[in-house]
């Protein structure tokens, strides 16, 4: 399944979910899916975008590591299901679009956790979908950089 597609479920399957366990569970395709996304550009996307796609797959595979990973059999992770990446800039602007919501709905959790270990996995994985959504962010700036003929800024030696 494509990229766009996957993220759609996603979204949907986010702003379904009800109660706190369903919600951090699609926190956690929505992360495994964003690693995904990340490792497919890294290896395949445009060379532009190849180093912060390594960084996006390492920032959603911590934001995976401190959420509990669903049980669901693995033919049902939406990560898994990924057979391309389509094109790359609507890919980026919708998974930005589904970290920022990942966000929001794992504030909403923290906000009302009656324990302390839920806060703080809750407030890590924030933090993770945060930086992931920095890195989409860049990307897309790189692409719109390379679509309108500018140089990237290099670093001056000194």
């Amino acid at each position: 399944m494509d990229a766009v597609r996957l993220i759609v479920t996603s979204r949907r399957a986010l702003a379904g979910s009800g109660e706190a366990p369903q919600t951090m569970a699609e926190a956690w395709q929505a992360q495994a899916l964003a690693q995904a996304i990340g490792s497919r550009l890294a290896v395949l996307g445009p060379p532009e975008l190849r180093g912060e796609a390594l960084g996006l797959t390492e920032l959603a595979g911590r934001g995976c590591g401190v959420l509990d990973r669903p049980d669901v059999p693995d033919t049902d992770l939406r990560a898994a299901q990924l057979t391309e990446l389509g094109d790359a800039r609507q890919a980026l602007m919708y998974l930005g679009g589904l970290l920022g919501e990942v966000g929001i709905a794992l504030v909403g959790i923290a906000s009302s956790a009656d324990d302390e270990a839920t806060y703080w996995q809750c407030m890590e994985a924030i933090d993770a979908a945060d930086e992931s959504r920095d890195r989409v962010r860049e990307m897309l700036r790189r692409l719109t950089d390379r679509d309108t003929g500018e140089a990237l800024p290099e670093r001056e030696a000194g």
